[in-house]
């Protein structure tokens, strides 16, 4: 990847320009910052377009849209555990579901995650009512966030930006912005509804994308300053991106409990700790289960093996050394995006 693509993919992951021409706005800011790293190199317009037209076109972008919050357009979403022995047949039903968004085979005896979104609990056990009869997924525990306490999944090589991550309490830190925890959905027109289902797919491969997507840049804007969209920007294939390791690292909060009175943490503050660390991109508590007695979950990513193991430790001394388990993400079965309505 050339410093410039790796440039655009630091700046464009969280905030593409809602701008008439938003690939001059991006050369302008290269110009402007030292043309990514060649100060005796100006970009143009078009040299942005086809750098970013590049990764779209090489999967590294899996789509460049907006991300909203499904309880603000008055959905839900649910994580849920399983156990498969017929990953293939599992694979191929859930990926014919479009309430299943992510679908990861991870290292344990409850080897299959998968995320629901829908409009109602009775809509999200309907999904996995179908999945159990079409494949031998049985044993599922469907899975609610108590506490958030970080949603970002922008990933960079090299610095991260100091103000990334802010106070996640009691507030949930998204697109490094502060969002009233559990808002109100939101009261959604005709019209609103239109724009959502189109924000929600892939920008046209034109220099004026906005104008070509018949959406209105203020609009969205407004979209993101009520919180109803978290961001608005390129959404990546991590592997294919640099970050091929990935875990979700559960901790027992009962026992950071305990730590803290040597080590002055409090279940919150374990959940805030790990927040503020920049190679986690999901932070949640979930309630326990039978066999699974993890309650704080965090999602890392990391370059090589070995980074990730040294940030999975990191992240457990942060926090008191607790129990934990780390599930490795042995296989991606699904992963899109939400269309609503």
């Amino acid at each position: 990847m050339t410093a410039l693509e790796q440039h655009l993919l630091d700046t464009i992951q969280d905030a593409f320009p809602l701008e008439e021409r938003p690939y001059q706005v991006l050369a302008d800011m290269l110009n402007g910052q030292g043309s990514a790293g060649d100060a005796s190199r100006e970009f143009t317009e078009q040299q942005v377009f086809d750098a970013v037209e590049g990764l779209r076109q090489s999967g590294i972008i899996r789509r460049i849209g907006g991300i909203y919050d499904s309880h603000k357009m008055g959905f839900i979403s649910r994580l849920c555990a399983g156990k498969v022995a017929d990953l293939e047949k599992f694979a191929v039903a859930a990926s014919e579901i479009p309430a299943i968004t992510h679908n990861y085979v991870r290292t344990h005896e409850y080897n299959v995650w998968f995320t629901v979104i829908a409009e109602n609990e009775a809509d999200v056990q309907k999904v996995v009512d179908a999945l159990c009869s079409k494949t031998d997924l049985h044993d599922v525990h469907v899975l609610s966030v108590t506490k958030k306490f970080k949603i970002n999944t922008v990933m960079r090589k090299g610095v991260v930006e100091k103000d990334e991550v802010r106070n996640p309490l009691p507030s949930v830190i998204l697109n490094g912005r502060q969002v009233a925890k559990d808002p109100d959905p939101k009261a959604l027109s005709d019209s609103d509804r239109v724009r959502i289902r189109i924000a929600c797919t892939d920008i046209p491969h034109t220099l004026t994308p906005f104008k070509d997507w018949g959406v209105s840049i203020e609009e969205l804007r407004n979209d993101i300053a009520g919180g109803f969209m978290r961001r608005f920007g390129a959404i990546l294939r991590h592997q294919q991106a640099g970050f091929a390791y990935n875990a979700m690292v559960c901790f027992v909060s009962h026992v950071i409990a305990s730590e803290a009175k040597q080590s002055n943490l409090t279940d919150n503050d374990a959940g805030a700790i790990l927040a503020k660390n920049p190679h986690i991109s999901h932070c949640y508590e979930r309630p326990a289960f039978e066999g699974f007695p993890y309650t704080l979950y965090a999602m890392m990513h990391a370059q090589s093996a070995g980074e990730l193991e040294q940030y999975i430790k990191d992240a457990v001394e942060s926090i008191g050394n607790p129990e934990y388990a780390v599930l490795h993400s042995s296989r991606e079965l699904k992963k899109t995006s939400f269309r609503f309505f």
